[in-house]
């Protein structure tokens, strides 16, 4: 029979990261606020949450990310010069981020980890289930990852985490999960996660993903979660805890998400990210495509 479990309406997003693989483009400006073709990459994880219904966003900051907050405020004056000139596409553009959500922020003072990080939205959050979606995986809107998260969720209750199939010797890189098949092809019930495992260790090449829809109760297991992996409050080790036990906060569910993501984390992904969804806009695709082939044929 189909339970019926709390309505989703918030998304958290950690965004107190140094970003020091993108030195020294990130000494004064946020990762976060670096451009995918023409928007901050965290422009596209905002919008993924207001697609997925979700339009109370907590941010979690740290120190230098106050242009976080000034993207998605008003900017009267550049608004007015863009009116005075009639521009009214750029317009447009400038007050969509504005518009996207309502915004809240905490500062995370110290970087204790994600699992640190989630537990500084545990005053605004309260008792209700909750989002989180970490800026360096963008999701393609035409793949809608939360939504269906959201679903399993409501129908299963607990937490749900996204996952993806890697190649064996990447699993290293990620969060890794031990799984059990389900009635769904994409959903899975996690029975165990491990952080980042040797390859020979690794329960499975099922790699989590930056998506997550949490029980509450992970507040009270972060708040006595030890530092683990890197001496971080580790967010996989507190799911680990509800994975064990289901009576703490409901079971731990997969999605297997087999659908286009843009890792924006490292350097190479970033790069390729651009190159991707400029590839595929209808304003910029047509011609940059004719340049691309036209580079490559000539470098090869």
């Amino acid at each position: 029979m189909t339970q019926s479990h709390p309505r989703i309406t918030k998304a958290v997003i950690p965004a107190a990261g140094l970003g020091t693989r993108f030195l020294p483009a990130t000494k004064a400006t946020p990762k976060e606020m670096l451009p995918v073709v023409d928007k901050p990459a965290i422009q596209y994880v905002v919008e993924e949450a207001v697609s997925a219904g979700l339009d109370d966003v907590l941010m979690v900051t740290g120190r230098n990310k106050r242009p976080l907050e000034d993207h998605f405020d008003r900017n009267y004056e550049l608004e007015s010069a863009l009116e005075k000139k009639g521009d009214a596409e750029r317009l447009a553009k400038v007050q969509e981020s504005s518009d996207l959500a309502t915004m809240h922020y905490v500062r995370q003072g110290d970087p204790k980890g994600l699992g640190h990080a989630v537990l500084c939205a545990a005053p605004h959050v309260g008792q209700e289930p909750f989002a989180v979606l970490l800026g360096d995986d963008l999701i393609d809107p035409r793949d809608p990852l939360l939504k269906r998260m959201i679903e399993v969720q409501e129908l299963y209750g607990g937490s749900v985490i996204a996952l993806m199939e890697v190649a064996p010797e990447q699993i290293h890189l990620y969060g890794c999960a031990a799984v059990e098949t389900t009635e769904d092809s994409d959903v899975v019930q996690v029975t165990g996660l491990v952080e980042k495992p040797d390859p020979a260790d690794a329960p499975s090449n099922y790699a989590v993903i930056g998506r997550y829809v949490l029980d509450p109760h992970i507040f009270d297991i972060l708040r006595k979660t030890e530092p683990g992996r890197g001496n971080e409050i580790q967010l996989t080790d507190a799911l680990q805890q509800l994975a064990e036990d289901e009576k703490v906060g409901g079971p731990v569910h997969g999605v297997v998400f087999k659908g286009r993501r843009y890792d924006t984390g490292d350097r190479g992904d970033y790069l390729r990210a651009i190159v991707r969804l400029a590839c595929e806009r209808e304003d910029l695709g047509p011609d940059f495509r004719t340049w691309l082939r036209s580079f490559v044929a000539e470098e090869m």
